[in-house]
């Protein structure tokens, strides 16, 4: 079972084939076999996954099946679910039980999904190799001395190991998208403001976005079906209706107009990904795209721009992690001040601390105007890029990362060379679009993805085009050798 997409999976639990509990024991069995090995959950919710099952199976007995009734997935330890821990891979919220469930928990309940567990993360989704983690590093299913990427490593090591065949993760400047590339499966971050951002831990509230993992353009489609839409409580959510996203997938690709920036395919890019990526394209052609060649002027703002606003927003957002509320508190603390300064400098890892420094210097009396305003001003400049070369090209396509996945520890120690793994992919959250990667081949033994970027709320045209793809190959079929 633990080799079928979730659309195969949703075809035999409606037929009968297997039951949603004869799945979710599946799926709990291979965890507790392969995951000490990467370490991609923190937290595996048995007995409530089993209970949820069964309610599904009787839903579906009764014929009141959706596409995801009784299929396991895991959430990033990110969204808030009710009694169970949601720790956003911190030591500062360890001990935090969440009260309520996020409005991404309410959909995928109300979908009939069954929550297996929430995955590892780095800290407070800061980081693009989930090491970071309070709960230690995940491990690559594909080579386990390599990073999964991040922020959402553990959620796509868990798709990739075939733990379960789909996860949640969250996406601020490629933390969907890289760890999708880096394990070889489908990740897809939505137009900012598709999916409700209420309970979803803030890092930084102006770029972050949900969105799905799977095998499969097919399975993501059905996914961000179950997890889009306006939410009244989120200030950010779009009124706008959910589109149908599978209605299209099969849409020949005839005509499709893919633009492809130099900017992407210059220095800095490792020879096999862009052999990977240029045998990609090739495809699409042979599909009935055309290609052509463009510009992004401003991609090179794209990384200092990001790290002025993102830390910017981290530095606000994790102010209320003081050691009163809720969260770690330092023990015995002398007065107030002892208290914040302990609670925070024990709670915090060192990456969300540079990262809150950072956001608050750009903040402060003297230094806003010289930073912070320039980054935002360099962001609508990126934004306006995206913008004229839509007008004449209907998706961007280029490599999702630079290199396939690294050493763990390899850029442990540098942290400007670990950010310039989310090179190819920032620009897309500064911007707000939609993007996705999907695999694309392998160099040097290790999976690459393909980055596609699309205009606002155009997640099917993407779908589309990922599907297609995937019709003619099979790199989204490959499963990590140990893990078959």
């Amino acid at each position: 079972m633990h080799q079928k997409s979730l659309v195969e999976l949703a075809t035999d639990l409606r037929s009968g084939v297997c039951s949603s509990e004869e799945l979710t024991r599946a799926c709990l069995q291979r965890i507790a076999g392969h995951d000490p090995r990467l370490n991609s959950f923190v937290t595996v919710t048995g007995s409530q996954a089993l209970a949820a099952a069964q309610a599904a199976d009787a839903a579906i007995k009764a014929g009141n099946a959706g596409p995801l009734t009784g299929i396991p997935f895991a959430h990033k330890d990110i969204f808030c679910t009710n009694g169970v821990k949601t720790s956003c891979g911190s030591r500062m919220l360890d001990n935090f039980i969440a009260p309520y469930d996020a409005t991404v928990t309410e959909k995928m309940h109300e979908a009939g999904a069954v929550m297996i567990g929430k995955t590892n993360m780095d800290e407070f989704a800061m980081g693009s190799s989930n090491e970071t983690s309070f709960y230690g590093p995940v491990k690559n299913p594909w080579d386990e001395t390599t990073v999964p990427g991040g922020s959402s490593g553990g959620s796509a090591a868990a798709v990739a190991a075939r733990l379960v065949p789909a996860s949640t993760g969250t996406d601020t400047g490629g933390s969907i998208r890289q760890p999708a590339a880096l394990c070889g499966i489908t990740g897809l971050k939505p137009t900012y403001g598709r999916v409700s951002r209420y309970g979803m831990i803030a890092f930084a509230s102006s770029l972050d976005q949900a969105g799905p993992f799977t095998r499969s353009a097919e399975d993501a489609a059905v996914m961000l079906g179950a997890m889009a839409g306006f939410d009244p409580r989120d200030s950010t959510s779009v009124d706008r209706p959910v589109d149908d996203y599978t209605a299209q997938l099969n849409a020949p690709l005839q005509g499709l107009r893919i633009g492809l920036p130099g900017e992407y395919f210059g220095d800095g890019l490792d020879a096999g990904v862009g052999d990977a990526v240029s045998a990609a394209i090739a495809e699409f052609t042979k599909l009935g795209a055309t290609v052509t060649d463009i510009t992004l002027p401003n991609t090179h703002l794209s990384v200092p721009a990001y790290y002025v606003v993102a830390p910017a927003e981290c530095s606000s957002n994790l102010s209320r992690f003081d050691g009163v509320r809720f969260g770690h508190r330092a023990g015995n603390p002398q007065d107030l001040t002892d208290l914040y300064t302990r609670s925070r400098g024990e709670g915090f890892g060192d990456e969300v601390k540079r990262r809150i420094l950072v956001g608050t210097y750009v903040l402060s009396a003297g230094y806003y105007d010289a930073y912070y305003l320039k980054a935002q001003q360099a962001r609508h400049l990126i934004r306006d890029d995206f913008m004229q070369a839509f007008k004449q090209v209907d998706v961007i396509m280029g490599p999702t990362a630079p290199s396939v996945a690294f050493k763990l520890g390899e850029k442990a120690d540098d942290p400007v060379s670990m950010y310039l793994s989310d090179i190819y992919t920032i620009a897309v959250n500064l911007a707000g679009l939609p993007a996705m990667s999907i695999p694309a081949g392998f160099s040097n033994g290790m999976p690459v993805g393909l980055h596609m970027v699309g205009n606002y709320f155009e997640e099917s045209r993407l779908l589309n085009a990922g599907h297609c793809y995937q019709q003619v190959s099979d790199w989204h079929t490959r499963t990590p050798q140990g893990f078959e």
